[in-house]
Protein backbone atom coordinates (compact mmCIF):
# COMPACT_ATOMS: atom_id res chain seq x y z
CA UNK A 1 0.00 0.00 0.00
CA UNK A 2 1.10 3.58 -0.58
CA UNK A 3 -0.47 4.69 2.71
CA UNK A 4 2.61 4.88 4.94
CA UNK A 5 2.72 6.91 8.16
CA UNK A 6 5.34 9.36 9.46
CA UNK A 7 6.64 9.17 13.01
CA UNK A 8 6.12 12.25 15.18
CA UNK A 9 9.52 13.74 16.04
CA UNK A 10 8.04 16.01 18.72
CA UNK A 11 5.26 18.45 17.75
CA UNK A 12 5.80 17.52 14.09
CA UNK A 13 2.16 16.55 13.35
CA UNK A 14 1.69 19.69 11.22
CA UNK A 15 4.80 18.92 9.14
CA UNK A 16 3.75 15.27 8.78
CA UNK A 17 0.25 16.23 7.56
CA UNK A 18 1.52 18.74 4.98
CA UNK A 19 4.19 16.30 3.74
CA UNK A 20 1.59 13.57 3.24
CA UNK A 21 -0.52 15.94 1.12
CA UNK A 22 2.51 16.69 -1.08
CA UNK A 23 3.76 13.10 -1.37
CA UNK A 24 0.36 11.50 -2.03
CA UNK A 25 -0.09 13.86 -5.01
CA UNK A 26 1.23 11.90 -8.01
CA UNK A 27 1.33 15.11 -10.11
CA UNK A 28 3.80 16.55 -7.58
CA UNK A 29 5.89 13.37 -7.21
CA UNK A 30 6.32 13.19 -11.01
CA UNK A 31 8.08 16.55 -10.77
CA UNK A 32 10.04 15.56 -7.66
CA UNK A 33 11.44 12.43 -9.32
CA UNK A 34 13.06 14.53 -12.06
CA UNK A 35 15.11 16.87 -9.86
CA UNK A 36 18.87 17.25 -10.24
CA UNK A 37 20.72 15.44 -7.44
CA UNK A 38 23.11 17.90 -5.70
CA UNK A 39 26.79 16.89 -6.27
CA UNK A 40 28.22 17.07 -2.74
CA UNK A 41 27.06 15.39 0.52
CA UNK A 42 26.70 18.80 2.24
CA UNK A 43 24.51 20.11 -0.60
CA UNK A 44 22.39 16.96 -0.52
CA UNK A 45 21.87 17.30 3.25
CA UNK A 46 20.59 20.89 2.84
CA UNK A 47 18.48 20.41 -0.30
CA UNK A 48 14.76 20.23 0.51
CA UNK A 49 13.59 18.66 -2.82
CA UNK A 50 16.29 15.96 -2.57
CA UNK A 51 15.51 15.17 1.09
CA UNK A 52 11.81 15.01 0.24
CA UNK A 53 12.59 12.59 -2.62
CA UNK A 54 14.63 10.38 -0.25
CA UNK A 55 11.70 10.35 2.19
CA UNK A 56 9.30 9.39 -0.62
CA UNK A 57 11.53 6.48 -1.67
CA UNK A 58 11.84 5.37 1.96
CA UNK A 59 8.04 5.40 2.29
CA UNK A 60 7.55 3.43 -0.93
CA UNK A 61 9.83 0.56 0.13
CA UNK A 62 6.73 -0.81 1.82
CA UNK A 63 8.63 -2.66 4.54
CA UNK A 64 7.16 -0.84 7.54
CA UNK A 65 3.96 0.95 8.57
CA UNK A 66 5.76 4.28 9.19
CA UNK A 67 9.08 6.04 8.61
CA UNK A 68 10.81 8.93 10.38
CA UNK A 69 11.23 12.25 8.49
CA UNK A 70 14.37 13.00 10.57
CA UNK A 71 16.76 13.96 7.75
CA UNK A 72 14.19 16.20 6.08
CA UNK A 73 13.39 17.87 9.43
CA UNK A 74 17.11 18.55 10.00
CA UNK A 75 17.34 19.97 6.48
CA UNK A 76 14.36 22.28 7.13
CA UNK A 77 15.97 23.43 10.39
CA UNK A 78 18.97 24.60 8.32
CA UNK A 79 16.51 26.80 6.41
CA UNK A 80 15.11 28.35 9.62
CA UNK A 81 12.03 26.14 9.88
CA UNK A 82 11.83 25.59 13.63
CA UNK A 83 11.45 22.11 15.06
CA UNK A 84 9.56 21.07 18.22
CA UNK A 85 7.15 24.04 18.02
CA UNK A 86 3.48 24.46 17.06
CA UNK A 87 3.18 25.31 13.35
CA UNK A 88 0.33 26.70 11.28
CA UNK A 89 -0.43 24.32 8.39
CA UNK A 90 -1.22 27.09 5.87
CA UNK A 91 2.03 28.92 6.66
CA UNK A 92 4.11 25.72 6.64
CA UNK A 93 2.64 24.75 3.25
CA UNK A 94 3.78 28.11 1.79
CA UNK A 95 7.23 27.79 3.41
CA UNK A 96 7.79 24.28 2.04
CA UNK A 97 6.56 25.22 -1.44
CA UNK A 98 8.86 28.26 -1.58
CA UNK A 99 11.87 26.18 -0.48
CA UNK A 100 11.06 23.55 -3.12
CA UNK A 101 10.77 26.18 -5.84
CA UNK A 102 13.96 27.95 -4.76
CA UNK A 103 16.06 24.77 -4.75
CA UNK A 104 14.81 23.08 -7.91
CA UNK A 105 17.56 23.87 -10.42
CA UNK A 106 15.80 22.93 -13.66
CA UNK A 107 13.72 25.90 -14.96
CA UNK A 108 11.17 23.55 -16.55
CA UNK A 109 10.52 21.87 -13.16
CA UNK A 110 10.09 25.25 -11.44
CA UNK A 111 7.57 26.17 -14.13
CA UNK A 112 5.72 22.86 -13.74
CA UNK A 113 5.62 23.28 -9.95
CA UNK A 114 4.17 26.79 -10.37
CA UNK A 115 1.60 25.58 -12.90
CA UNK A 116 0.57 22.76 -10.57
CA UNK A 117 -0.30 25.01 -7.59
CA UNK A 118 -0.54 28.70 -8.61
CA UNK A 119 -3.86 30.59 -8.68
CA UNK A 120 -4.13 33.78 -10.77
CA UNK A 121 -6.39 36.61 -9.60
CA UNK A 122 -7.12 40.05 -11.10
CA UNK A 123 -7.61 42.89 -8.60
CA UNK A 124 -9.88 45.60 -9.95
CA UNK A 125 -10.17 49.12 -8.47
CA UNK A 126 -12.76 51.48 -9.98
CA UNK A 127 -13.43 55.09 -8.95
CA UNK A 128 -17.14 55.62 -8.26
CA UNK A 129 -16.93 59.31 -9.33
CA UNK A 130 -15.42 58.88 -12.80
CA UNK A 131 -14.23 56.23 -15.26
CA UNK A 132 -10.73 55.82 -13.73
CA UNK A 133 -9.81 52.20 -12.95
CA UNK A 134 -6.76 50.10 -12.10
CA UNK A 135 -6.36 46.43 -12.98
CA UNK A 136 -3.50 44.24 -11.79
CA UNK A 137 -2.91 40.49 -11.91
CA UNK A 138 -1.39 38.64 -8.97
CA UNK A 139 -0.71 35.02 -8.08
CA UNK A 140 -1.30 33.12 -4.85
CA UNK A 141 -0.77 29.57 -3.62
CA UNK A 142 -3.89 29.35 -1.48
CA UNK A 143 -7.25 31.07 -1.51
CA UNK A 144 -7.58 32.44 2.06
CA UNK A 145 -11.33 32.14 2.63
CA UNK A 146 -13.04 34.02 5.49
CA UNK A 147 -15.56 31.93 7.44
CA UNK A 148 -17.27 35.05 8.83
CA UNK A 149 -18.64 38.03 6.90
CA UNK A 150 -17.90 41.71 7.68
CA UNK A 151 -20.65 41.70 10.34
CA UNK A 152 -19.11 38.60 12.01
CA UNK A 153 -22.00 36.42 10.85
CA UNK A 154 -21.08 32.82 10.09
CA UNK A 155 -20.87 31.82 6.45
CA UNK A 156 -22.81 28.58 6.09
CA UNK A 157 -21.10 26.64 3.28
CA UNK A 158 -17.80 26.57 1.39
CA UNK A 159 -19.63 28.00 -1.64
CA UNK A 160 -20.74 30.97 0.54
CA UNK A 161 -17.08 31.53 1.56
CA UNK A 162 -15.96 31.55 -2.08
CA UNK A 163 -18.70 33.96 -3.15
CA UNK A 164 -17.88 36.26 -0.22
CA UNK A 165 -14.14 36.26 -1.08
CA UNK A 166 -14.93 37.46 -4.62
CA UNK A 167 -17.73 39.86 -3.58
CA UNK A 168 -16.98 43.56 -4.46
CA UNK A 169 -16.25 45.86 -1.53
CA UNK A 170 -16.82 49.63 -1.43
CA UNK A 171 -13.83 51.56 -0.04
CA UNK A 172 -15.25 54.60 1.76
CA UNK A 173 -14.28 56.90 4.67
CA UNK A 174 -10.73 56.20 5.86
CA UNK A 175 -10.34 53.52 3.16
CA UNK A 176 -10.90 55.91 0.24
CA UNK A 177 -8.23 55.88 -2.50
CA UNK A 178 -6.62 58.76 -4.42
CA UNK A 179 -8.06 59.04 -7.93
CA UNK A 180 -5.59 60.42 -10.49
CA UNK A 181 -8.44 61.59 -12.72
CA UNK A 182 -10.46 63.35 -9.98
CA UNK A 183 -7.30 64.63 -8.22
CA UNK A 184 -8.60 63.73 -4.76
CA UNK A 185 -9.53 60.84 -2.48
CA UNK A 186 -12.76 59.23 -3.66
CA UNK A 187 -14.86 56.13 -3.04
CA UNK A 188 -13.57 53.13 -4.97
CA UNK A 189 -15.10 49.73 -5.67
CA UNK A 190 -12.58 46.96 -5.04
CA UNK A 191 -13.20 43.54 -6.55
CA UNK A 192 -11.29 40.31 -7.14
CA UNK A 193 -11.81 38.36 -10.34
CA UNK A 194 -10.68 34.79 -10.94
CA UNK A 195 -8.37 34.42 -13.96
CA UNK A 196 -6.81 30.95 -13.68
CA UNK A 197 -7.09 27.88 -11.44
CA UNK A 198 -4.33 25.23 -11.16
CA UNK A 199 -4.43 21.42 -11.30
CA UNK A 200 -4.06 21.23 -7.49
CA UNK A 201 -6.10 23.92 -5.72
CA UNK A 202 -5.54 24.71 -2.03
CA UNK A 203 -8.27 26.50 -0.05
CA UNK A 204 -7.40 27.92 3.37
CA UNK A 205 -10.36 28.25 5.76
CA UNK A 206 -9.45 31.17 8.04
CA UNK A 207 -10.62 29.55 11.27
CA UNK A 208 -8.04 31.26 13.50
CA UNK A 209 -9.45 34.67 14.44
CA UNK A 210 -7.37 37.55 15.83
CA UNK A 211 -9.17 39.86 18.25
CA UNK A 212 -8.23 43.44 19.18
CA UNK A 213 -6.89 42.18 22.50
CA UNK A 214 -4.30 40.26 20.40
CA UNK A 215 -5.92 37.07 21.67
CA UNK A 216 -6.45 34.37 19.04
CA UNK A 217 -9.37 32.00 19.09
CA UNK A 218 -10.58 29.24 16.82
CA UNK A 219 -13.83 29.38 14.85
CA UNK A 220 -15.12 25.81 14.94
CA UNK A 221 -18.66 26.25 13.62
CA UNK A 222 -20.21 23.81 11.15
CA UNK A 223 -19.10 24.51 7.56
CA UNK A 224 -19.79 21.77 5.00
CA UNK A 225 -17.68 21.37 1.86
CA UNK A 226 -18.55 19.25 -1.21
CA UNK A 227 -16.70 16.32 -2.74
CA UNK A 228 -17.19 17.93 -6.15
CA UNK A 229 -16.89 21.65 -6.85
CA UNK A 230 -17.55 23.54 -10.09
CA UNK A 231 -16.28 27.11 -9.86
CA UNK A 232 -18.12 28.23 -12.99
CA UNK A 233 -21.37 27.41 -11.15
CA UNK A 234 -20.35 28.95 -7.80
CA UNK A 235 -19.08 32.32 -9.10
CA UNK A 236 -20.97 34.87 -11.20
CA UNK A 237 -19.79 36.21 -14.59
CA UNK A 238 -18.65 39.43 -12.87
CA UNK A 239 -16.41 37.43 -10.51
CA UNK A 240 -14.50 35.73 -13.36
CA UNK A 241 -11.97 37.07 -15.83
CA UNK A 242 -11.49 33.95 -17.91
CA UNK A 243 -12.54 32.57 -21.29
CA UNK A 244 -14.85 29.59 -21.79
CA UNK A 245 -12.01 27.11 -22.41
CA UNK A 246 -10.43 28.04 -19.04
CA UNK A 247 -13.79 27.81 -17.24
CA UNK A 248 -14.39 24.37 -18.76
CA UNK A 249 -11.51 23.04 -16.61
CA UNK A 250 -12.89 24.48 -13.34
CA UNK A 251 -14.49 21.21 -12.20
CA UNK A 252 -12.80 19.81 -9.10
CA UNK A 253 -12.88 16.77 -6.87
CA UNK A 254 -11.77 16.82 -3.23
CA UNK A 255 -8.32 15.25 -2.80
CA UNK A 256 -7.31 16.05 0.78
CA UNK A 257 -8.32 17.73 4.05
CA UNK A 258 -5.78 18.93 6.61
CA UNK A 259 -7.73 19.01 9.88
CA UNK A 260 -6.89 20.72 13.18
CA UNK A 261 -8.12 19.65 16.61
CA UNK A 262 -7.68 21.45 19.91
CA UNK A 263 -7.22 25.17 20.56
CA UNK A 264 -4.91 27.83 19.11
CA UNK A 265 -2.37 27.33 21.89
CA UNK A 266 -2.43 23.54 21.99
CA UNK A 267 -3.53 21.51 18.99
CA UNK A 268 -2.95 18.57 16.69
CA UNK A 269 -3.06 18.10 12.91
CA UNK A 270 -3.92 15.08 10.80
CA UNK A 271 -4.66 14.65 7.09
CA UNK A 272 -7.48 12.88 5.26
CA UNK A 273 -6.31 12.00 1.74
CA UNK A 274 -7.99 10.19 -1.13
CA UNK A 275 -5.50 7.94 -2.91
CA UNK A 276 -5.39 8.92 -6.58
CA UNK A 277 -4.64 5.31 -7.62
CA UNK A 278 -6.86 3.35 -5.24
CA UNK A 279 -9.64 5.98 -4.98
CA UNK A 280 -9.93 5.23 -1.25
CA UNK A 281 -9.86 7.71 1.65
CA UNK A 282 -7.15 7.35 4.32
CA UNK A 283 -6.58 9.15 7.60
CA UNK A 284 -2.89 9.99 8.19
CA UNK A 285 -2.41 10.63 11.90
CA UNK A 286 1.40 10.68 12.26
CA UNK A 287 2.52 7.01 12.29
CA UNK A 288 -1.07 5.70 12.36
CA UNK A 289 -2.76 5.30 8.97
CA UNK A 290 -6.17 3.75 8.42
CA UNK A 291 -8.74 3.57 5.66
CA UNK A 292 -11.82 5.74 6.32
CA UNK A 293 -15.16 6.57 4.71
CA UNK A 294 -16.51 9.86 3.34
CA UNK A 295 -18.67 10.06 6.50
CA UNK A 296 -15.44 10.09 8.55
CA UNK A 297 -14.11 12.97 6.44
CA UNK A 298 -17.39 14.87 6.93
CA UNK A 299 -16.71 14.82 10.69
CA UNK A 300 -14.24 17.68 9.97
CA UNK A 301 -17.09 20.04 9.00
CA UNK A 302 -16.87 21.46 12.54
CA UNK A 303 -19.07 21.86 15.61
CA UNK A 304 -19.45 25.08 17.63
CA UNK A 305 -19.62 23.44 21.04
CA UNK A 306 -16.88 20.87 20.33
CA UNK A 307 -14.02 23.16 19.31
CA UNK A 308 -11.37 20.64 20.35
CA UNK A 309 -12.65 18.13 17.77
CA UNK A 310 -11.12 17.88 14.28
CA UNK A 311 -12.05 20.80 12.05
CA UNK A 312 -11.06 21.19 8.39
CA UNK A 313 -8.39 23.88 7.94
CA UNK A 314 -6.91 23.26 4.46
CA UNK A 315 -8.99 21.80 1.61
CA UNK A 316 -7.09 20.51 -1.42
CA UNK A 317 -9.08 19.97 -4.61
CA UNK A 318 -7.87 18.28 -7.81
CA UNK A 319 -9.05 19.06 -11.35
CA UNK A 320 -11.35 16.37 -12.75
CA UNK A 321 -10.61 17.13 -16.41
CA UNK A 322 -7.18 18.80 -16.70
CA UNK A 323 -6.21 20.26 -20.07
Amino acid sequence: TEAIGLYNLGQSCCLNSVLQVFLMNIHFTRILRRITVPPSPAQRRNNVPYQMLLLLEKMQCGKCKAVGPTDLARCLAEHRVKLFVQHDAAQLFLTLWNLLKKQMKKPELVEELSDLYTICIQEHLACQNCSFEIKSNSTMLTLPLPVLDASSHRLKTLEDCLQYFFHPEELTGQNMCFCQQCGKNTTFLQSMKLVHLPQTLTLHLKRFCFERSSHTHKLSHYLPFPQELDFSEVLTENQCQADDSEKATWQYELFAVVAHSGSTSFGHYCAYIRSLTERKWYCFNDSEVCQVSWDDVKCTYGHSSLYWRETAYLLIYMKKNPQ
